[in-house]
């Protein structure tokens, strides 16, 4: 269902100077991630809901009643597919691996590699190889800059 909605979705929102990032049909919500370089504001966000919502009434390619949800990335974006871990290279990750016959791993590093069926994170100074099919859950990581802290004490 998800693969028949991709390219009249990805159109709809290249006509609007607008890119796909995720698409996902789940709990009854069709959830449309949409990026733009220079990145999303309220107001793309706003028209591409608005234009979504009306070829869906149109098209009606769903059967049954869904809610359509339209959001950037976000800061910590989902890491689903080849090509989104191919984007987030230079990045920190965090990820769950699922192993045959051992526990399931979970790993935080930097994203130094991605292929069609491969990634490979540095934890730690280690590089490590990780299968995308065995990928049970990934997504950036943001990093807040250096904090400071400052103490003020009163003398009286």
């Amino acid at each position: 269902m998800v693969m028949e909605l991709e390219t009249p979705v990805r159109s709809l929102l290249a006509d609007m100077q607008l890119d796909l990032y995720d698409l996902d049909l789940s709990g009854g919500t069709l959830h449309v991630t949409i990026t733009r370089e220079g990145g999303i504001d309220l107001e793309a966000l706003t028209s591409a809901s608005r234009a979504l919502s009306a070829w869906l009434d149109e098209a009606d390619p769903i059967p049954g009643h869904y809610t359509l949800d339209v959001a950037s990335p976000g800061l910590e974006r989902q890491l689903r597919t080849a090509a989104h871990f191919r984007g987030a290279i230079g990045e920190t990750v965090t990820l769950r691996e699922r192993r045959d016959g051992e526990a399931t791993r979970r790993l935080e590093g930097e994203l130094v590699d991605a292929g069609d069926e491969t990634a490979t994170l540095r934890v730690d100074g280690q590089n490590i190889l990780v299968r995308l099919d065995h990928v049970e859950r990934a997504r950036t990581v943001f990093a807040w800059g250096p904090s400071s802290t400052t103490s003020t004490s009163k003398k009286g």
